[in-house]
């Protein structure tokens, strides 16, 4: 009866095996779900649209643009991951290169800078909820995004845009690249924010 009841560890192992891969596979089945990668569409479409309305707010530094296409970058982080918020920001990147007078080296630059301004708060928020957690996670978020996006300038934008003249026209520039990302991400908190609420609410009735 003993021999019986005793299972073979490499039996068991394969089995163990087996589950954590059906596990697996239901999961990304159910991130990416045809409901999920609709409403991914829709962002990457809001946050495309949204970002051709862009406008400069300094007049010393015309190439900083303001935009608030990342608000739906952010929301989408927010609402279905880090994973999928990376995703749209990749597919939503790729459509300005139609649009672009830089070759996709700008938009690489974006990518970085806002990759790094979603993920701290993105990847917190899922592991604890609450606004106080929302708060500082995105006020840090604030300061990393405006530090890439001088890095993004310094050593992407800039070479490429004024050559060896790039060293001394960043650091006349350096303050109103600071104040530009820092009024950015803010203003993107802050509407994410508002905005958040509603939309949760919607993916709730939904199940998305």
């Amino acid at each position: 009866m003993q021999e019986n009841s005793m299972q073979n560890p490499e039996t068991t192992g394969v089995s163990t095996g087996q589950t954590v891969q059906r596990t697996q596979k239901i999961t990304w089945k159910k991130r990416f779900s045809a409901k999920r990668l609709a409403f991914m569409a829709v962002f990457v479409a809001l946050s495309f649209a949204v970002s051709l309305l862009d406008f400069p707010i300094f007049p010393a530094t015309p190439f900083l643009k303001l935009d608030f296409g990342n608000v739906f970058i952010l929301l989408i982080s927010f609402l279905l991951g880090p994973i999928e918020g990376v995703i749209v920001c990749i597919v939503k990147e790729s459509l300005r290169i139609s649009v672009s007078t830089s070759g996709g080296i700008g938009e690489l630059a974006n990518m970085l800078t806002t990759c790094s301004y979603i993920l701290l708060p993105s990847v917190v928020y899922h592991f604890r909820k609450g606004i106080k957690t929302v708060a500082w996670t995105l006020s840090v978020a604030c300061i990393i995004g405006t530090a890439v996006a001088l890095f993004a300038n310094r050593y992407i934008n800039f070479p490429l845009y004024m050559g060896e003249k790039a060293p001394m026209f960043f650091k006349q520039s350096f303050w109103f690249i600071v104040g530009f990302n820092l009024i950015k991400t803010v203003s993107i908190a802050v509407l994410t924010l508002l905005l958040y609420k509603r939309l949760s609410n919607f993916l709730k009735k939904f199940k998305i």
